[in-house]
């Protein structure tokens, strides 16, 4: 029987919150600093990577609860898919094939 601590290393949710805490520390010291340094363009990249990585800490809260498609399972696998947000479908034998006619393999 595995123990407490190798469930929690095996367990995806355990490092995506994990990730989540030090993403939130990261976002609330850019933000601090936002507010330290009376620079424009330091202070625009400084709240762009603040947002850039609260979309990333919701991406993995949405991982977390499954509330995305992208992150469920199809009952038959990945293998099933037929198309993507990516225009491209999937061949018989698993290759990506574009599903734009005008890209497409001639």
């Amino acid at each position: 029987m595995p123990d407490s601590s190798m469930r929690t290393e095996n367990d995806p949710v355990h490092h995506t919150r994990k990730m989540t805490e030090r993403l939130q520390e990261t976002i609330g010291h850019l933000r601090r600093d936002i507010d330290r340094v009376d620079e424009p363009k330091f202070k625009a990249m400084f709240e762009t990577a603040a947002e850039v990585l609260t979309g990333l800490a919701t991406a993995f809260r949405h991982y977390e609860q499954g509330s995305e498609s992208a992150w469920r399972q199809s009952p038959a696998g990945p293998a099933a898919r037929r198309g993507s947000a990516h225009g491209v479908t999937q061949d018989q034998r698993g290759q990506d094939q574009p599903t734009d006619k005008n890209t497409a393999r001639r």
